[in-house]
């Protein structure tokens, strides 16, 4: 009978990983120290590499091509574990955020250097810098303190407008308000019906898709006129909708009624969006033309305002 040594049975079954996943066994040795897979411990002291650690190593092997790190993978195969095949990965889609967001601001830097190879001084763009970096302290602290599909929403939402250089007291002033909101919000406490209804219902929903919404409803805004012109069939089969029966009892109405609720109470409002308007002359006048807007859709539609103290 063969015996052999605890350290070479290990390097056999090592080496079988190896080959299955294409990972190193350097690799293979890490990411099992960092708790991404917990081979069991046999009687004799040697570890046991199950289907389920091949499986997972194989998806870690992926998502670090794609430049997940470690602490990003052990949140995606966590929320994969603990969630039903059908539901979305909340931690995977809140990294393809952050992927978006680091693109934006990678084609930021780009700029900038582009402007220091053409001659500009390092004082001249140093304002540029800082405000990129304070718009990717913002834009995070959005990510996680408004979780799920509605972070990712909010977060794409407002990162366009944080990239613009603090130039004032008042600026300042904006900034440091946004993050102790941030810091200081507490997460939105949802019924676990709405939060199943949520993700069922923009679980397809990428990062893409959002700034694809945001666009329209920018374009929307610039000419309001011509949108309720182009739109009055659907704007009134929506009113009438807003007013059944059917939408009063729907999951739609009680999530839209928790959310004004939550960000009423939580100072979203009258807190941070305020803050926003300080902070960035571009949102500034984005809120400004949405208020045109909604003043023009009030005047055609009066009962919208109606519906909306109802919700």
């Amino acid at each position: 009978m063969l015996v052999y040594d605890c350290s070479e049975v290990i390097n056999v079954l090592i080496n079988e990983v190896s080959k299955l996943t294409k990972l190193t066994k350097k690799a293979i040795e890490y990411y099992t120290l960092q708790g991404l897979i917990a081979p069991s411990i046999l009687a004799n002291g040697y570890r046991d590499y199950s289907e389920k650690d091949v499986e997972f190593l194989n998806k870690v092997g992926i998502l670090r091509k794609l430049d997940v790190s470690t602490e990003e993978i052990k949140a995606i195969l966590n929320d994969e574990t603990n969630s039903a095949l059908d539901e979305t990965n909340s931690a995977l889609q809140a990294v393809s955020v952050r992927k978006e967001l680091d693109f934006q601001r990678n084609a930021m830097k780009k700029a900038i250097l582009q402007k220091l190879s053409s001659g500009k001084s390092y004082s001249e763009i140093s304002t540029e810098l800082q405000s990129i970096e304070k718009g990717k302290t913002i834009t995070e602290k959005l990510l996680d303190a408004f979780p799920g599909y509605y972070g990712r929403f909010v977060c794409m939402h407002f990162s366009r407008f944080l990239n613009e250089p603090i130039q004032s007291e008042t600026q300042q002033s904006a900034y440091e308000t946004i993050i102790s909101f941030l810091d200081s919000v507490p997460l939105m406490d949802m019924p676990k019906d709405l939060e199943d209804y949520l993700i069922e219902g923009t679980k397809h929903i990428g990062t893409e898709q959002i700034t694809e919404m945001l666009e329209q409803t920018k374009k929307s805004m610039e000419n309001p006129d011509a949108f309720l012109s182009n739109n009055k069939e659907m704007l009134e089969q929506y009113l009438s909708y807003k007013q059944s029966d059917e939408y009063k009892n729907s999951p739609a109405c009680r999530l839209m009624k928790l959310m004004k609720k939550f960000n009423s109470k939580n100072g979203y409002n009258n807190v941070f969006i305020p803050a926003m308007k300080q902070l960035s002359n571009s949102y500034s006048e984005y809120y400004r033309q949405m208020e045109i807007a909604n003043e023009k859709l009030l005047a055609q539609y009066p009962e919208i305002e109606k519906l909306s103290d109802q919700s």
